[in-house]
């Protein structure tokens, strides 16, 4: 067992330049992610949805739907890089979102088909684009850094194989 249950694949780290392999390895764990995620929560009942992955941790439930979310606005960041020159994006507080009404209590499968519809969309078109896309960039005003396509993609790469690895890791410790 990970010694810290909140980053059971490591934390994420930009400091290295992303290379054309890494970059279509990411692409196609983003591809994958609704897959795994939907194997990941497979078969699992009520109960265990509502259980937190990790001690103060979100639930099975407010993860998947928390990756719905945060997905679908990487997706808009991406699209922001490409249409706009180094636009400042919107936050939004994830911990605020995970405990709405719809994040504690709606059946998961609404956000795996929402992962299905916009990693299908993204995927699409992250393979449009040509290399210098890739360093088209957005202004993250919370961090106050400047990320480059190519980060995001690598970011949000992680954050599937990371959340995913969430739920695994459960299901492994309780022998679900």
């Amino acid at each position: 067992m990970p010694a810290d249950l909140r980053y059971p694949i490591g934390k994420f780290d930009a400091s290295a330049p992303i290379s054309q392999e890494q970059r279509i390895a990411h692409i196609a764990a983003i591809e994958a992610l609704p897959a795994q995620l939907r194997a990941a929560v497979n078969g699992l009942s009520e109960a265990q949805l509502d259980t937190p992955y990790r001690p103060d941790g979100w639930t099975v439930r407010q993860l998947v739907h928390h990756v719905a979310d945060s997905h679908m606005n990487a997706v808009t960041r991406v699209r922001l890089a490409l249409t706009e020159q180094n636009p400042t994006i919107k936050p939004y507080d994830e911990k605020a979102w995970a405990e709405l009404a719809d994040s504690r209590t709606l059946p998961v499968e609404p956000s795996l088909g929402i992962l299905d519809g916009v990693h299908q969309r993204w995927v699409v078109l992250l393979r449009s684009l040509a290399d210098d896309d890739f360093a088209r960039t957005v202004v993250h005003p919370e961090h106050g850094r400047t990320m480059t396509i190519d980060v995001l993609v690598a970011l949000y790469s992680w954050h599937g194989r990371h959340h995913t690895a969430h739920v695994t890791g459960l299901r492994a410790r309780q022998g679900w």
